[in-house]
């Protein structure tokens, strides 16, 4: 089957809500993939951040091949013990004490406000607004719809959920002013990802810390993006050494597989009772044993320390290409996640790359984004450099 077959069978049969590149991968190994015709692309998108280990990494592909033939799914009637040990690994690698596993970063986003209104219900003297900000993005459904601030995603789908504000990114003084009497909890993401791979100052973290228990305030970090070694740190609040009360993950989570999880405290955790929440797939042996394999993998100190070696090579790459190109105005990012502010539209760009054989994206009509797989080598970035230079050069 051509990538041409692909094409013709997936526009007759799915609803399109995707403005797809014009190509069709058919297979992947470590930082490449294939396509329906054979090409090969070096991938600096990586499905959205999602495959952090590569493609096919082997400690994930045996994972599942062995979970696979023990166990697929079981109800949440009952315990298994691949859900624990995942639950177990993400208390210990961070500030949280209780797990609840879902399927996705916008499940995880819903189960965080929800938990958020709900402590507020019980404990927060009935307290049910969320804060969220301005360029955000948390997801899909409307809760996650709702916090997201960003008003092209918001079309067509008034009204959003009541009970949840905006106030601007990056801005201490504008949040504090937002705080409402029935205000309960912070929603934000450590660097914004979809709104343009945008870093706040040093210390805005630890502001808005100091800010959530100056006013009995929950702060949840969405780290379904920035999580999961993607900065460098196994997560991103680690860079400023503060800690939320809620966090959210998924995407690189699961090593490819769909998976999400809402982190917490044993404080927080205790209005969440059985019945308040839950979800039929959550905790699948199967994508649980995915993600044991890939969060033991990524937490070594070593594969951390060559992912922040890797993102230095890049933005050092990218800064230089700043320097030569009157168009370029900015790199933005931390670790592999970084972006490359245009003057201009960055469409075109992305259709040069993917041309020359690069996956990349472009973000909020005017960033190129690159968060190509933790695993990376210098080769593979300095190729990467290379077709971007072309690709800016044409333009």
């Amino acid at each position: 089957m051509t990538n041409a077959d692909v094409f013709a069978r997936n526009a007759a049969h799915e609803i399109r809500l995707y403005a797809r590149q014009p190509l069709a991968l058919a297979r992947g190994s470590g930082c490449s993939v294939w396509d329906a015709n054979g090409k090969r692309y070096l991938d600096f998108f990586a499905g959205v951040a999602v495959n952090s280990l590569g493609h096919c990494h082997p400690a994930v592909v045996e994972a599942i091949r062995r979970q696979a033939g023990e166990l697929l799914h079981v109800s949440n009637h009952y315990h298994t013990a691949i859900e624990g040990e995942l639950a177990e690994l993400l208390c210990r690698h961070s500030f949280a004490e209780r797990v609840f596993l879902c399927n996705s970063g916008t499940e995880a986003i819903e189960a965080a406000m929800k938990l958020a209104r709900r402590w507020g219900a019980e404990m927060g003297g009935g307290r049910y607004e969320i804060l969220a900000t301005h360029g955000s993005f948390h997801g899909r459904t409307f809760g996650a719809l709702s916090a997201t601030g960003q008003e092209k995603y918001h079309r067509g789908y008034f009204p959003l959920l009541p009970g949840v504000r905006l106030a601007p990114f990056d801005d201490l003084d504008a949040m504090e002013a937002a705080v409402a009497p029935e205000t309960i909890a912070i929603m934000v993401e450590p660097i914004q990802g979809e709104g343009g791979v945008v870093v706040p100052k040093p210390g805005y973290l630890r502001g808005l810390r100091a800010l959530a228990e100056r006013r009995d305030l929950l702060l949840i970090f969405d780290e379904i993006q920035t999580g999961m070694g993607r900065t460098g740190k196994l997560f991103a609040y680690e860079h400023e050494d503060v800690a939320p009360d809620i966090m959210a993950l998924a995407k690189a989570l699961g090593g490819g597989v769909p998976i999400g999880a809402l982190c917490t405290t044993d404080r927080i955790a205790a209005a969440f009772t059985p019945g308040a929440h839950g979800t039929t797939f959550g905790g699948n042996p199967l994508a649980c044993a995915a993600a044991v394999a890939a969060l033991a993998t990524i937490a070594e100190p070593a594969f951390l320390a060559h992912a922040t070696a890797m993102g230095t090579r890049l933005r050092d790459g990218l800064e230089r290409r700043v320097a030569r190109h009157p168009h370029l105005q900015q790199v933005r990012g931390l670790g592999l996640m970084q972006g490359l502010l245009l003057d201009g539209p960055g469409g075109a760009i992305v259709a040069r790359c993917l041309e020359a054989g690069l996956l990349i994206n472009c973000t909020a009509d005017r960033v190129l984004r690159m968060t190509p797989p933790l695993i990376v080598t210098a080769d593979e970035v300095d190729e990467a450099l290379e077709i971007v230079d072309g690709a800016l050069a044409a333009a």
